[in-house]
Parts: structure tokens; sequence; C-alpha cells
């Protein structure tokens, strides 16, 4: 294991992302389609907040009825707004952070996923998953 590795060596890039206008349905397809569940929320590539599929599933049914309640999960959906619901002031790590600190972050932490920035601007993302996964391959 390298001490000091930067965390740009195993975050995830590019990252998926969405606008504060996107709407709740335009997330829960993106959250699925690709099998995550984190999405930075930008404006020009800056991270103003962070919505996951946890915060998605307080507002809806969806993955505890069947999909015959769909019109049900969209209708909740248009009662909020991704700006209502993501978090904000959102922690962020610097591509050059080591995985040990930001492991530490993690750990203390309430949340499973940090944006990466460099200048202000997302390059990336390092989940909880990630760093299993690194450690994983050290065995």
């Amino acid at each position: 294991m390298i001490r000091k590795a930067p965390i740009s060596m195993i975050m995830t890039s590019p990252v998926i992302t969405l606008k504060k206008q996107d709407s709740l349905e335009k997330a829960e397809m993106l959250f699925k389609k690709h099998h995550i569940r984190h999405i930075p929320v930008v404006s020009d590539d800056e991270v103003v907040g962070m919505l996951s599929y946890t915060d998605l599933l307080r507002l809806s049914f969806a993955d505890v009825t069947d999909s015959a309640d769909a019109d049900a999960d969209a209708m909740v959906y248009n009662m909020f707004t991704i700006k209502q619901v993501m978090k904000k002031n959102v922690i962020s790590v610097s591509a050059s952070n080591s995985i040990k600190e930001v492991a530490e972050i993690l750990a203390t932490k309430e949340f499973h996923a940090l944006p990466v920035v460099s200048n202000n601007k997302l390059v990336g993302i390092i989940t909880t998953t990630d760093l299993i996964k690194y450690l994983l391959k050290q065995f």
C-alpha cells in the first residue's frame, strides 16, 4: 500500500452530475441506469450540492412498492426540486489529498461520498465503496 497515494488514483471520473433545475425523476433514472448512490449537483462544473439515492427514497415509495405506483412517485417528485432535497454545504477534497486523509473524513462523517475538486471545479467523486475496493486489492 502506497502511504501517501493521492485519491486521484482511485476516484471515479468523469462524474455523473445533475443541475439544480433537473427533475427528481431524472435523478432517479440516473441512479438506476448507472447503479450509483450519489450524484453531485453542479453549476458550471462547481459543486453546489450532493443528492443521494437515500434522499430520493425518503420522498418516494419507489423500491417499497411495485412499479404500478410509478405515477405516485412522479407526483411526489413533482412536489419537490433537487435544490430542496440535495445536501448543501458539501465537504469536498482535492485530487491530491491522500487516500488515508479521505478515508479518515469518510470514517468520521455521516456521508459516504465526497466530490473531488480542482480549482473549485468537479474532477471526480470518491465513495466508501471505492475505498473498500482499493483496500481489498491490497490483500
